[in-house]
């Protein structure tokens, strides 16, 4: 029956035109933009203009009000907005419940997560909503989104269900809270390599946004969480949009699991960095109950056993620096180290939570995560070589030892960290409880010796077969492996359809030019990447310029400072002239010795074909 409740529900939807698109357009952009800051007020008073307007309401503004904006709607206009389902079919799928007559202008709109254990029921009088009146509602269990997204497979749209949240209920989340799409979400999904698989992992799926976007390029996805809600919230999400090839099993970290490998393995694990003490919150959503970013490591010392050789993890994560330890140290080891060192050293880790982090409000780090962020300014110029960068390296794999890209977007104080997360919470700032719950989080950094909290992406590599330290490549073991740890805070380039792609293609750059000798580099006709353009500054009444870039448009949108010889073999590189002879033509016309220039350019080549500046040529057809 609830089978047939959802295929319902689905035409509804489709048939009211509940879209992002049809919600701008019903409020706003300014009304959107509102509401991304939780605040409704600008939405409904467009939602009252457009009712007064037309002398009725329209079916996609009565689901908007209900589930996107966590109010009260008449059960005739809810049965007019979902003709096939109905309001009785709304209530028997748990998305609505009635509202005894009277309250419907004060909502009472508890989260079906937490009403179990709270009782809690939203306060929603003070919305400027006026002209509204009911005598038989319904108010929001859940919310419905819509949401819409572009990747390497096109265009798509889904509905996504989630726990209400601070908007709806009036008061702070409940711990076993199942969040919806955030910008944490947003970031991953974006970054995923989008090559299709066999098998691919999304390890603590919340409300499943990562296993529906694995489900477009792998042929069979399996989602866990160690949370039972949220595994219900992520089926009807699968089942709503239509999604077949999506297993969920209910457990921590790789415990359901166990024995398995993948070709992809996705994980937006609850990384954040909480106190181990009483009175302080511990949100299913984002505090994954270890010490520190001990569940960062966990997930990352265990993913070498349940991938497949070459297969992929992509997960965003935090870490600590320590008073005597850069984080990248700390990072190095997890990689070379087996699981089993992590399962010793942290017994409670196979009882810890792996659900995914972190909501939509503005003030949340996972805003500091979303595409072409410039929330932090760059230390250094984008791209430019720094000490801070000196954990950049290609080292050779061995059999414990993952291959590795690890990309660190921003760095904050434990000051700012604390802040952020309390607020996150919903603890408000200038309170006794906000100042208690600081307090307790900077105890915890100040005990451990933490003094900074990196946060970024993780792509994690299991090598096609080990190769032992100094031994020559060979086909089956090319390298050296990718071991590579750097700081990039500034923004990213223009990415419409994410940087998946661009990932899998500096990938496979790294792994031809790793293989690839000089002697066969030299032979080789490269081309200049479609997005690169190059920045010349001149001083007045000169010829020559005094500054010369390569800007990235997409990927990371790098900067690589050049010189006269390495500006000249780029220009020249159009697919016609292999790099040798274009070497050998500015050896030449600088009045250089050619091997040195070689020696000098060579290594240069090998870092812009890794970094996307530079491709192979397509082959024709």
């Amino acid at each position: 029956m609830t089978s047939a409740l959802i295929d319902r529900l689905r035409s509804d939807l489709a048939t009211a035109n509940y879209s992002v698109s049809a919600l701008t357009g019903l409020w706003g952009i300014e009304a959107d933009a509102a509401l991304r800051r939780n605040q409704r007020v600008p939405a409904l008073r467009a939602l009252a203009g457009l009712r007064e307007k037309l002398g009725h309401t329209e079916p996609c503004a009565t689901l908007a009000r209900l589930f996107v904006l966590g109010l009260p709607v008449d059960r005739a206009d809810l049965d007019a907005a979902l003709p096939a389902l109905g309001a009785a079919g709304a209530e028997e799928l748990g998305l609505a419940a009635s509202v005894t007559v009277g309250d419907a202008g004060t909502g009472g709109s508890g989260d079906a997560g937490d009403a179990a254990d709270t009782g809690d029921t939203a306060d929603t009088a003070d919305t400027g909503d006026t002209g509204y009146e009911s005598h038989a509602a319904l108010r929001p269990l859940l919310e419905l989104r819509p949401y819409t997204f572009v990747d390497a497979h096109g265009a798509g749209s889904w509905w996504i269900a989630s726990d209400l949240g601070e908007l709806a209920l009036g008061h702070a989340l409940g711990e076993s809270h199942v969040l919806g799409v955030g910008g944490a979400s947003l970031t991953l999904s974006g970054l995923l390599i989008p090559t299709e698989v066999v098998s691919a992992l999304d390890l603590g799926t919340g409300c499943g946004i990562q296993a529906m976007h694995a489900s477009r390029h792998a042929e069979r996805v399996v989602a866990t969480d160690i949370s039972a809600r949220a595994l219900e919230l992520a089926a009807l999400n699968v089942e709503l949009n239509g999604i077949g090839n999506i297993e969920f099993r209910l457990g921590s970290l790789y415990e359901p699991v166990a024995g398995e490998r993948f070709d992809h393995i996705i994980s937006n694990p609850p990384f954040v960095i909480t106190p181990r003490v009483a009175g302080v919150p511990s949100y299913e959503y984002r505090d994954g109950g270890m010490v520190g970013d001990a569940l960062v490591e966990a997930v990352v010392r265990g993913a070498a056993d349940h991938l497949t050789p070459n297969g992929v993890a992509q997960l965003l994560g935090n870490w600590e620096y320590h008073a005597r330890q850069d984080a990248f140290d700390r990072l190095a080891g997890w990689l070379d180290a087996p699981a089993s060192s992590s399962r010793r050293s942290n017994p409670a880790s196979s009882a810890i939570t792996a659900t995914p982090a972190v909501s939509a409000r503005p003030d949340e780090f996972d805003g500091d995560f979303a595409p072409n962020s410039s929330n932090s300014p760059p230390a250094t110029p984008p791209g430019a070589k720094s000490p801070s960068n000196s954990h950049e390296a290609v080292r050779a794999t061995d059999a414990a030892a993952l291959e590795a890209w690890i990309i660190e977007r921003e760095v904050q104080p434990p000051t700012l960290y604390a802040e952020t997360w309390i607020r996150d919470g919903g603890t408000r700032a200038d309170t006794a409880d906000f100042d208690r719950l600081y307090g307790a989080w900077l105890d915890d950094f100040e005990a451990r010796g933490v003094t900074q909290v990196g946060f970024g992406y993780l792509l994690l590599r299991r090598p096609a077969a080990a190769r032992v330290p100094g031994a020559p490549a060979t086909p089956a073991t090319p390298g050296p492996g990718l071991r590579r740890l750097e700081r990039l805070p500034g923004a990213l380039g223009h990415n419409p359809a994410g940087i998946g792609s661009y990932l899998a293609d500096c990938l496979a750059a790294h792994d031809w030019q790793a293989a690839t000798d000089d002697a066969h580099l030299a032979r080789a006709r490269l081309v200049v990447a479609p997005d690169v353009t190059e920045e010349r500054h001149y001083w007045p009444g000169q010829e020559d310029p005094t500054l010369m870039t390569l800007h990235q448009g997409s990927g990371f949108g790098r900067s690589i400072p050049l010189d006269t010889a390495l500006a000249a073999l780029v220009g020249a590189c159009d697919g016609d002239l292999d790099v040798g002879s274009i070497v050998a033509a500015l050896a030449q016309l600088l009045e250089v010795d050619q091997r040195e220039l070689s020696a000098d350019l060579l290594p240069r080549v090998r870092e812009l074909l890794t970094d996307g500046f530079l491709q192979l040529p397509v082959p024709p057809g």
